[in-house]
């Protein structure tokens, strides 16, 4: 009694300063680093939050065959930590504090914040056109800008690289009625073996695939915007993408467990799995990076999230003007920003968030600002549960999160 006595306490005071810090919708989201200091939790405190977390966990991920890894943090500090299941199912290895999951998605947070950075340093302009870095780039009028916020209109390549021809042919059924039927064929464009960013860059300069927009005209979320800045961050500080993030950021920031995947790790590959426990094969587009490849724990993600708290990576302006939403065609809560979603539904102030799904992998990491708290949950075996777990947050904000998913 007296520990739920304690929970309703804490639910209350959390409830009370969201009410007032509410954000206006679709207002960028300020945090002051400067003058930033987490209060710090007491025993009977973080001891609260564990017990409320303990049954919702059992019930939204355990529950619902979860294989992976969870973490969640308030002020800074774990409440909550669990690893369950298999590393590698193929030799029963079982998962541990220091085995990297492959984030998806997740990575663009990486990519934009060290392209933001570079900002600061002035070694960019977010004006700058892609011609500037890739002059054969046969599209025009595209900002650094509208790559961060999924604007530039591009094809994604996970489609255009491994294209196909939709050929119509007609037949009759057994009633002798005609019927339709659509069969893909090679195009004759289709690439083969690992590709790379630059792979990615020459074929979209060889073969032009179609826009899906004219730039800064409406969001499309696309991989290929994300290729293309990791491909500018190597252009700007001539280094390798994987051997910049290692020295400029993982190391700084104390990740010791974090690297991003590319064609020389391809012999000491870990898959991820098929719900039915099927290993997923690497294939050709396995080592494109910048929109996924960032491989981490949710110990080393905490040191991010802590990072982008304290404003020791990049400033807190540059920190609020990315997360201003960019995209308002239609009218949502959701939003898109610099690298990363949002939720600005001015209930519990804004959610800050990134998903992430590249084969087995799904991935979560959600940010409550108002409350200084933290949800991140890495996968290894394909389970959608994983993300509509998001509803354990309640245990910070007082209410429950059913918002709809963004992957």
């Amino acid at each position: 009694m007296r520990k739920l006595l304690l929970l309703s306490s804490i639910f209350s005071c959390f409830i009370s300063s969201c009410q007032s810090q509410q954000e206006p919708k679709n207002q960028p989201v300020t945090i002051q680093a400067e003058t930033f200091h987490f209060n710090p939790l007491t025993p009977e405190q973080k001891q609260a939050y564990a017990d409320a977390i303990e049954p919702l966990y059992k019930k939204d991920l355990l529950d619902k065959g979860f294989n992976g890894a969870i973490l969640m943090a308030k002020n800074g500090e774990v409440v909550f930590e669990d690893y369950h299941g298999y590393y590698n199912f193929k030799n029963n290895e079982k998962l541990t504090a220091d085995d990297p999951f492959h984030l998806a998605s997740i990575s663009k947070t990486f990519t934009a914040m060290t392209l933001l950075r570079l900002w600061e340093q002035g070694r960019i302009n977010l004006t700058d056109t892609l011609q500037k870095f890739f002059p054969q780039f046969p599209y025009q009028n595209i900002t650094i800008t509208e790559l961060l916020s999924h604007r530039s209109g591009l094809p994604n390549y996970v489609y255009f690289m491994d294209e196909k021809k939709a050929v119509v042919t007609y037949t009759r059924n057994k009633r002798g009625r005609r019927v339709k039927v659509v069969h893909f064929v090679a195009s004759g464009n289709e690439v083969k073996g690992f590709q790379t960013n630059e792979d990615v860059l020459n074929y979209m300069v060889k073969y032009k695939p179609a826009i899906l927009a004219l730039p800064n005209k409406t969001f499309h979320y696309c991989n290929t915007n994300y290729a293309l800045l990791a491909l500018i961050i190597e252009r700007v500080t001539h280094i390798p993408f994987p051997q910049y993030m290692k020295d400029s950021v993982f190391n700084v920031l104390d990740m010791k467990h974090t690297f991003v995947f590319n064609i020389a790790d391809t012999a000491n590959y870990v898959p991820s799995y098929q719900a039915n426990k099927a290993p997923f094969k690497l294939e050709k587009l396995d080592c494109i990076y910048g929109d996924k490849n960032v491989y981490s724990t949710v110990r080393d993600m905490l040191l991010w999230d802590r990072a982008l708290y304290e404003g020791t990576f990049v400033r807190p302006q540059t920190l609020s003007m990315a997360f201003e939403p960019q995209s308002h065609e239609t009218r949502s809560n959701h939003n898109y920003g610099l690298g990363w979603r949002m939720l600005l539904d001015g209930t519990n102030g804004p959610i800050i968030y990134h998903n992430g799904w590249w084969h087995g992998n799904n991935t979560v990491f959600t940010r409550l600002i108002n409350d200084t708290a933290t949800l991140i949950i890495l996968g290894n075996k394909y389970n959608r549960n994983i993300y509509s777990a998001r509803k354990l947050t309640s245990v910070f904000s007082g209410t429950s999160d059913t918002s709809r998913v963004e992957e």
